[in-house]
């Protein structure tokens, strides 16, 4: 008996070391691999977080980034590792070096979505196939369980879903970024009309704004400022690239009087005011519009998840009372 107390405290002690030992190195696992995540993150830039939508579509953004990262740096191998190499190399010996579609497309709107820099055509390619093949097969796999021809349907659903997936992210983090860029435009017109009235130069206005705020558009006009500055573009140059970032007609049409302005030398202060005025009108009215599309956007899940369960609520009773009846 007392032989079977030491066996069992000494299972027990063992028991508890061991515990705390795994526990000690799974606690220090996981903070190595949060210390080399945050590490990875600063290299890579916070430029892809910051304009990464929320929801299905920021997350779909994120897993296009870290994928285009992994696939440069070799740490994954593609599903069709010699696609993009064929269409690089008829690319080049195309007339022009003309470029794909979907290259071009995502050259396009990429760069407008703040993701030029993280999401690659590599990134954007392999993050279609992957998806498509992960929803598909999800798809069947639930379909299956009901019969056979809900599992093709499921599974042609999930494949098309998957296939267009990521060009839904890019636009809908085109489109977020757009109205982020709208909803600070007024701010910074006014910062930029403010130093002018103060005496200073545009160069000088321009800068305070992308000093003294924390908004994305601030760190855009920052560095937009700092390219001009240290000679890598000229000054309408910069402010034009810093247009073409943006899905946003007003800020093209306040940069392009800005340009016209300064070559020109005409009176700045009152045309940025002015803009400001009506930049700060246009977004007054889109959120209206937006405001006034909520009870209606509403009425949709409204109609699919209250209505059915008022429906057996007010008619339970009465087809229970049918059945028994009958």
């Amino acid at each position: 008996m007392n032989g079977l107390g030491v066996l069992t405290a000494f299972a027990c002690a063992f028991a508890g070391t061991s515990g705390a030992l795994l526990g000690r190195a799974a606690a220090r696992r996981r903070q190595a691999a949060a210390r080399r995540r945050a590490a990875f993150g600063r290299l890579a830039g916070g430029e892809a977080a910051a304009a990464a939508t929320d929801g299905c579509a920021g997350l779909v953004v994120r897993y296009m980034a870290d994928l285009s990262r992994r696939i440069a740096f070799g740490a994954t191998r593609p599903l069709a590792p010699n696609a993009t190499a064929d269409a690089r190399v008829r690319r080049e010996k195309a007339p022009g070096g003309s470029m794909g579609r979907s290259e071009a497309w995502l050259s396009e709107h990429a760069r407008k979505a703040g993701i030029a820099s993280e999401v690659s055509l590599e990134g954007y390619r392999e993050s279609r196939a992957r998806l498509a093949l992960a929803l598909a097969l999800a798809g069947a796999l639930v379909g299956a369980v009901l019969s056979n021809e809900f599992a093709l349907l499921l599974g042609a659903g999930g494949l098309l879903a998957g296939a267009a997936a990521p060009r839904w992210a890019v636009r809908d983090a085109e489109r977020r970024r757009a109205r982020e860029v709208e909803r600070h435009l007024s701010e910074m017109l006014e910062v930029t009309a403010l130093g002018l009235r103060s005496g200073l130069s545009f160069d000088r206005s321009f800068e305070l704004y992308g000093g003294h705020f924390a908004t994305p558009l601030a760190q855009a006009c920052l560095s937009a400022r700092r390219r001009w500055s240290l000679g890598l573009s000229t000054r309408d140059e910069a402010l034009r690239d810093l247009a073409a970032s943006y899905d946003s007609e007003a800020l093209a049409r306040v940069v392009e009087n800005a340009v016209r302005s300064l070559r020109f030398g005409s009176s700045l202060a009152e045309s940025l005011e002015a803009a400001a005025s009506e930049a700060r009108a246009e977004h007054r009215a889109r959120m209206e519009e937006r405001a006034a599309k909520a009870p209606v956007k509403m009425m949709m899940p409204t109609g699919a998840l209250i209505l059915p369960a008022m429906l057996l609520l007010v008619l339970g009773p009465v087809l229970l009372e049918l059945a028994n009846g009958f």
